[in-house]
């Protein structure tokens, strides 16, 4: 990524995570989390990867939610940041946290075994 798409990516990291913070900041929402943004090469698409803690019909219905509310969100990081075109965004969910506990659950079974 270059270095304006990474500049670019950083805002908009910065200013969905805040409006996320402030618009879903319900129990039942989960724990929502902006993990990481990328950007096209043209600036023009945004994949914005948020990690959800919640089980799993929590983290689809946030997705979905996400899905539904994404030209809300796209308009408000529209309004508070200065680029040619706002980008379109999408929304991916960052499952790394659940790989993590996944492979440190496989390896307390791996000692476990050991004794």
């Amino acid at each position: 990524m270059s270095v304006r798409a990474e500049q670019v990516a950083s805002v908009i990291k910065e200013e969905i995570g805040i409006l996320l913070t402030r618009e879903f900041n319900d129990p039942s929402y989960g724990l929502l989390t902006v993990t990481d943004v990328r950007m096209s090469a043209d600036l023009k698409i945004a994949k914005v990867y948020v990690s959800i803690l919640g089980n799993a019909d929590v983290r689809e219905r946030m997705m979905k939610v996400l899905d539904e509310k994404k030209p809300g969100i796209r308009r408000i990081v529209g309004s508070h940041i200065r680029l040619k075109f706002t980008p379109e965004i999408h929304f991916y969910l960052d499952d790394t946290l659940d790989r993590v506990e996944r492979i440190n659950n496989l390896i307390k079974q791996i000692h476990k075994d050991d004794h």
